[in-house]
């Protein structure tokens, strides 16, 4: 959805580490174990992984930061003449992609506080599998539960069964 304003916290200007901490605090305070800040090849901390323990055992989790689609709408924005040049640059894009970050996960501890919703829920697209997030393997198998193969078969039978 365009914005006639700029992108949510463009102009924040405190320093992602800060950020990731309180994000780090937010996560602990609500049961999370063993948090780790996971690095890009430029040093820039692109996710936090954690686990917490649930009634099914411990779970892992990955949160992502997209720092370069942060930084690609704030330069689509300062070429549209929406925001000041100097805030589309590639640290203000990190800044602003985990203060984004933050503000979803005390929205999110605030649904937990309630009772809506159980960590898990909150944080399951995120859940690690093998080497990758719940959300990256839908997205591999098309948002098919079984296989695609399967699912074409129990779609085959369940037409021969609605021809009779």
């Amino acid at each position: 959805m365009k914005t006639k304003k700029g992108l949510f916290t463009y102009t924040t200007q405190i320093d992602p580490q800060k950020t990731v901490a309180e994000i780090q605090e937010e996560l602990t305070r609500h049961g999370a174990k063993s948090i780790l800040s996971n690095y890009d090849s430029e040093g820039r901390i692109e996710s936090l992984s954690f686990i917490i323990k649930t009634p099914q055992g411990i779970l892992g989790f990955k949160l992502p930061c997209d720092v370069e689609s942060v930084f690609r709408i704030l330069k689509e924005q300062c070429e549209n003449r929406k925001i000041p040049k100097k805030f589309a640059d590639k640290h203000q894009a990190l800044r602003v992609a985990w203060r984004i970050i933050l503000y979803w996960v005390k929205a999110q501890m605030a649904l937990l506080e309630t009772e809506m919703v159980k960590m898990e829920q909150i944080f399951l697209p995120y859940m690690i599998i093998g080497n990758e997030t719940l959300y990256e393997r839908m997205v591999g198998s098309q948002f098919q539960l079984t296989e695609g193969k399967e699912q074409k078969e129990i779609n085959e039978i369940n037409e021969i069964k609605n021809e009779f």
